[in-house]
């Protein structure tokens, strides 16, 4: 539950569409490629209910409606993420990018897809143990400032928990920090994002990677989360970092079961109701494996296409992906046959 507030605080959840027949008064959602009339509101202990979307409070609207940036982007519509592990251990890729070489050849092919490189020198995959500093700078940093030098001007993010680590990817030419600890980890990483500037993601975890999926348990899940995000990006903005210099991620698959990861991703839209921009990182997940029956993490990109793409019709204005080519084309055909005409 959100410090602070009472049980029968509503949450809105609008109700997304992209059907042509779009009635009139129809709102557009966060700016984007989706409208919504109808929104779905929630309270602890109580059943939901839908109201019309001109039944809300215009703070309410302004949050659902008000267009995102965010690192230099705009989200009229989606942006991929491309994921670069530069680490000899993560759950799908691990080696096969940890020399410098490689993952400077892997980030060209994917900055022709991908509209940021997501780099991270630290595995987070359930189990995982912690990387020292100078280790994890020495994986990343050159890797970013050899980009740099290359001529890449993709954004590039730099995926860490850590301060020190954060500093020196930015001072190589990162522009994003995406700190799956939600500042949690290093109390060093909120000094450094006031001092330099630079945006945030803050994502959900319930325990650290060693630890996440011994039995986690929630109240409600959708709501725990909403509630801790919002609790983060409150403690951010005190610690000198705008709004305009935050998005959010619900963090499937970290400290979440099976079930949990299903009942965010069936309400994703829930998540507009923090009025920033939404990323969602579900690639090759566990909980793919286990519904599509595929042990195999790389073998598991169509389930992965599946997830994105339902996040895509939620409004999820950053999709994370593994296989940016491949994403690429599935939402190109999204977008064609959403609007009905290609670009």
């Amino acid at each position: 539950m959100r410090p602070g507030i009472t049980k029968d605080m509503p949450y809105h959840r609008p109700i997304p569409m992209t059907d042509p027949a779009r009635p009139l008064g129809a709102l557009r959602l966060a700016g984007g490629w989706t409208w919504f009339d109808r929104v779905e509101v929630l309270e602890r202990g109580r059943v939901p209910v839908i109201v019309p979307a001109t039944d809300l409070a215009g703070d309410v609207l302004d949050r659902l409606t008000s267009p995102r940036a965010f690192g230099g982007l705009t989200f009229d519509q989606p942006r991929i993420m491309g994921i670069l592990n530069v680490t000899p251990d993560s759950f799908s890729d691990g080696g096969l990018f940890y020399r410098p070489e490689a993952a400077l050849m892997q980030a060209r092919q994917m900055a022709a897809g991908a509209d940021i490189l997501d780099i991270g020198g630290e595995s987070t995959r359930p189990g995982a143990v912690d990387v020292a500093l100078d280790e994890e700078i020495s994986r990343t940093a050159p890797v970013i400032a050899a980009l740099r030098e290359a001529g890449l001007d993709c954004p590039v993010s730099i995926d860490t928990r850590k301060a020190g680590v954060a500093d020196a990817a930015l001072a190589a030419g990162a522009g994003i920090v995406n700190d799956v600890s939600a500042l949690q980890f290093d109390p060093g990483m909120a000094a450094v994002l006031a001092k330099t500037g630079a945006p945030v993601i803050l994502m959900h975890a319930q325990g650290d990677p060693a630890t996440m999926q011994a039995a986690p348990i929630y109240d409600d899940v959708l709501l725990d989360v909403f509630d801790f995000l919002q609790a983060r990006v409150a403690l951010a903005v005190a610690s000198g970092i705008p709004r305009g210099r935050i998005a959010v991620d619900p963090g499937i698959g970290f400290g979440k079961t099976l079930q949990h990861n299903l009942a965010l991703l069936n309400r994703l839209g829930l998540f507009h109701d923090l009025g920033l921009p939404v990323l969602l990182g579900a690639s090759r997940k566990r909980f793919i494996g286990t519904i599509g029956a595929e042990a195999d993490a790389v073998r598991r990109m169509p389930g992965s296409l599946a997830v994105a793409l339902s996040g895509v019709a939620q409004g999820m204005q950053m999709i994370r992906v593994h296989d940016v080519d491949e994403t690429r084309q599935a939402l190109s055909l999204w977008q064609a046959v959403t609007r009905g005409q290609s670009e």
